[in-house]
């Protein structure tokens, strides 16, 4: 660990100017894991919305918007890869930045085993499509592995090499889903008059699928970890959580919209067909590119993992800086610029939280829906916490504040409806379990940092010249 009353050097080690803004952008995109959404999470936002799915979606674009309006009040001023720990610490003090930070690497971890839990469930899928003989089991343990492997060795190596792989493979999972949903409004009205029929729509059922809809969002602000590595941070990571959010926000409504309209008067519904892409491709006449859907989804989910290795290494990078973790993950690797040993530490998390819930029977569906609704939690108290963060941040800084207190006030409504209907009505086991454990989880953060405050008594302070550094070093 550090010693009392230092600090590392401000400047991090990592590559500056590296990143484009298309690299930039992919992180973002990938940690969404767009091409997914609309095969495993809007069946389930058209159970509770029925033909207003597209709506809920326009819904969540807006929120997720003001939640991302917040983000970059700092990111226009600063850059880091500390990212949200960084920007909370910087508007509420160095405690709320603890908490946004430990917060932030129990969420990128536990997405990034989430996802290797639905890699390895497509993996199996694919394996159906061409061979009879049943071998889930050795399939799903050798996806997991070889996933959290090939990421850890990718982030490790070089990280526009994986910014520029999930931006290729997500760009073309989703072109084939767009060219789908093309083909399907070749051959049929592209207006579906249910969808816009406002007086049959649930507010209660808008409501719930509005919190499914804010959660395929979760991680479109992962670009920020990349601060000090990107070209002109200050313009090109504000313009990246943004266009995340817009594009991908257009994205899930169009896709939302086709779907529904697609299952107009199918059997089995939206909300019960495993495969909905799969049944798209069968009516639009072209199966074989059920298949390729398939595979896309499969490396989509692969991309979001390498994407959430990548985020939390950072976070954990970061910290590790301040003495909130052990020094050794604040090393950066002398070749590739990399935190290579905070990289390590994050994949072999991500790797081993799903294959430790599969050796002990949970369903690689089940993990995927646990995980991932763990994961949730440790994004949203961040998006709290910045959102509370920003007007306070002008404040100090003698700049005009009001239309951010607005902002702030929108946002947090958005992300409070999120939080109720994630924890009531109470869930169902082991999901009701989730906000506990996540508790207990950020608790062991706070902890060490309890025991550093009283060991080190200088912490905060050093955190707060450290962060005060790296403004300065920017605007310099």
């Amino acid at each position: 660990m550090i010693k009392e009353g230092l600090l590392p050097a401000p400047q991090s080690g990592l590559r500056p100017n590296y990143l484009g803004f298309w690299n930039i952008a992919a992180q973002s995109i990938a940690n969404i894991a767009p091409s997914a959404t609309p095969a495993l999470i809007l069946p389930l936002v058209f159970g509770f919305t029925g033909n207003s799915a597209w709506l809920a979606y326009a819904f969540a674009t807006v929120a997720l918007l003001l939640v991302a309006a917040n983000i970059n009040v700092f990111a226009h001023r600063s850059a880091s890869p500390g990212a949200l720990y960084t920007f909370v610490a910087q508007g509420l003090g160095p405690t709320w930045g603890v908490i946004s930070g430990w917060s932030l690497v129990i969420a990128y971890t536990i997405i990034g085993s989430s996802v290797l839990a639905g890699l390895a469930n497509y993996v199996t899928v694919l394996a159906h499509r061409f061979m009879s003989a049943n071998f889930d089991f050795e399939l799903t343990i050798a996806a997991m592995i070889a996933g959290g492997v090939v990421a850890l060795l990718l982030a490790y190596r070089d990280v526009k090499l994986s910014t520029q792989f999930m931006l290729g493979t997500e760009f073309a999972s989703i072109s084939i889903i767009m060219l789908l949903i093309a083909l399907f409004f070749a051959h049929h009205k592209a207006v579906d008059p249910a969808q816009f029929a406002f007086s049959r729509m649930n507010a209660n059922g808008l409501v719930q699928g509005l919190v499914l809809a804010i959660f395929s969002f979760v991680g479109f602000e992962s670009a920020t970890t990349l601060g000090r590595e990107a070209k002109n941070p200050k313009q090109s990571i504000p313009a990246s959580v943004l266009f995340t959010v817009v594009a991908t926000g257009a994205y899930f409504m169009i896709a939302s919209y086709a779907l529904v309209a697609a299952f107009q008067g199918h059997t089995p519904s939206l909300d019960q067909s495993n495969a909905p892409l799969d049944v798209l491709s069968q009516l639009v006449g072209i199966p074989f590119l059920g298949p390729l859907v398939d595979v896309g989804i499969t490396i989509g989910f692969f991309a979001c993992a390498l994407a959430c290795v990548t985020a939390g290494a950072r976070i954990l990078y970061a910290i590790s800086r301040h003495g909130l973790f052990h020094s050794a993950a604040s090393a950066i690797h002398k070749t590739h610029a990399t935190p290579h040993v905070a990289v390590t530490i994050t994949a072999i998390i991500v790797m081993l939280v799903p294959l430790v819930m599969f050796f002990t029977n949970f369903k690689v569906l089940d993990i995927y829906g646990i995980t991932g609704t763990l994961s949730t939690f440790g994004l949203l108290l961040p998006y709290v916490l910045v959102s509370i963060a920003a007007p306070v941040y002008l404040r100090k800084r003698g700049e005009s504040y009001g239309v951010s207190i607005v902002v702030a006030i929108l946002s947090l409504v958005a992300l409070l409806f999120t939080v109720k209907g994630s924890v009531y009505p109470v869930p169902a086991p082991p999901y009701n379990l989730l906000p506990y454990i996540f508790v207990g989880l950020l608790a062991i953060g706070l902890v060490r940092f309890i025991y550093l405050r009283k060991k080190q008594p200088d912490i905060v302070s050093n955190i707060q010249a450290d962060l005060l550094k790296e403004v300065e070093e920017l605007s310099a």
